[in-house]
């Protein structure tokens, strides 16, 4: 996986939960119709087979979502990535020039003797 591109790991992933999330979806809606099979009335049975019907158009919206969504990522990656790659190389500027050799050197200033050494000299 070292060489694979993002965008196709990105694709493989959320097919991975695409088909998890499904697979939930179709327990919840075993689990519904089951208990439309224990009810002992009718509007129950109807009740619990509609829940099963809605669980699993609800599972099918989000698993189509979480796809869509993982398309649009890695579309994004993988155009972010051409674009990059398209991009000009940015150069180095040119050195500043140096400055010209005729300028004389900065002043030195002079140095100041320091209190306490001053004190002894003016001392003796």
């Amino acid at each position: 996986m070292a060489d694979a591109d993002l965008d196709v790991i990105i694709r493989q992933l959320a097919k991975q939960q695409t088909k998890t999330l499904m697979t939930a979806a179709k327990a919840r809606r075993e689990r519904q119709l089951g208990f439309a099979a224990k009810a002992k009335d009718a509007a129950a049975k109807q009740r619990f087979k509609q829940i099963a019907a809605a669980t699993m158009e609800q599972g099918s919206i989000a698993a189509k979502r979480l796809q869509i969504s993982a398309d649009n990522a890695a579309d994004s990656y993988a155009r972010a990535l051409r674009k990059a790659a398209e991009a000009p190389v940015a150069t180095k500027p040119a050195p500043a020039k140096p400055a010209p050799a005729n300028k004389a050197p900065p002043a030195k200033k002079p140095v100041k003797k320091s209190a306490s050494k001053a004190a002894k000299t003016s001392k003796a």
